[in-house]
């Protein structure tokens, strides 16, 4: 049986243990709450939105409906630490369609200094091997680029057994071609609703507009579009904004070596 002075031993014990595990929560809390700080929105009044904390790597996708752009303006562009790095550019959409703006931002994105991509963006009811055809015979990828990407955001009344066939046949083609495993860009609720496990082995680009620290998915990502509504230098309609989910180090190990 144990003597008193055990007994007085032991509760000393547990109340040290109960101690330990209170500074731990209170730790893992204090952690949450700074991490919650460092990612919260900042209003850029020169890009015209708020950009989440927390992130190093920003970017923008553009299509034709940034008209001509000046890229020169969008690499110069800086305000506090935040510096555009990267852009993607739509390259194609469907069996035979080239965005008009595609040969030129592309061109022109590079000799400004701006880390490339490329997307494709997908019709769900045509062919998923002419689509890929489509985009391969239009974009050359080099040492330095995004892998490419496939913007799946739309079913179109189209069965949601043949969107998901017809996707594969494109990545799977894409990346035979290219050697690297592509990038899929599409929104949170269409990823869930019609994407989900069958696609997990890709990157994501993810888009979810105006949350506060990240977009609210269960499955890891790569790319955040996090607005739809910047303005930039050298482009005189709103562009969509992003963030890279890394550092340095992580953003050099995502593109084509």
């Amino acid at each position: 049986m144990p003597t008193a002075k055990q007994k007085k031993k032991f509760r000393r014990f547990i109340l040290i243990l109960v101690l330990i595990a209170l500074l731990g929560v209170a730790g893992w809390r204090g952690w949450q709450w700074w991490q919650l700080r460092q990612a919260r929105y900042t209003h850029y009044p020169a890009f015209g939105i708020s950009i989440p904390g927390g992130y190093s790597i920003h970017g923008i996708d553009v299509s034709k409906y940034q008209h001509l752009i000046a890229w020169d303006g969008v690499k110069k562009m800086k305000v506090k630490e935040i510096q555009l790095g990267f852009a993607f550019v739509k390259a194609t959409e469907g069996t035979g369609y080239t965005d008009p703006q595609f040969r030129r931002n592309w061109k022109k994105s590079k000799e400004a200094g701006i880390v490339r991509g490329a997307y494709h963006f997908f019709t769900p009811s045509r062919d998923g091997k002419a689509q890929a055809a489509n985009f391969i015979s239009e974009v050359k990828l080099e040492e330095g680029d995004f892998p490419p990407v496939l913007d799946v955001e739309q079913l179109n009344s189209t069965p949601v057994s043949q969107l998901k066939r017809e996707a594969k046949e494109w990545l799977e083609i894409v990346e035979a071609h290219y050697g690297v495993k592509p990038i899929i860009y599409t929104n949170v609720d269409f990823y869930n609703r019609y994407l989900g496990e069958q696609f997990d082995e890709y990157p994501l680009w993810v888009a979810h507009y105006y949350q506060p620290v990240q977009p609210r998915i269960r499955r890891g990502w790569v790319l955040w579009q996090h607005s739809d509504r910047g303005r930039v230098n050298g482009i005189v309609s709103p562009v969509d904004f992003n963030v890279f989910n890394g550092d340095s180090a992580e953003f050099r190990q995502l593109l084509i070596r």
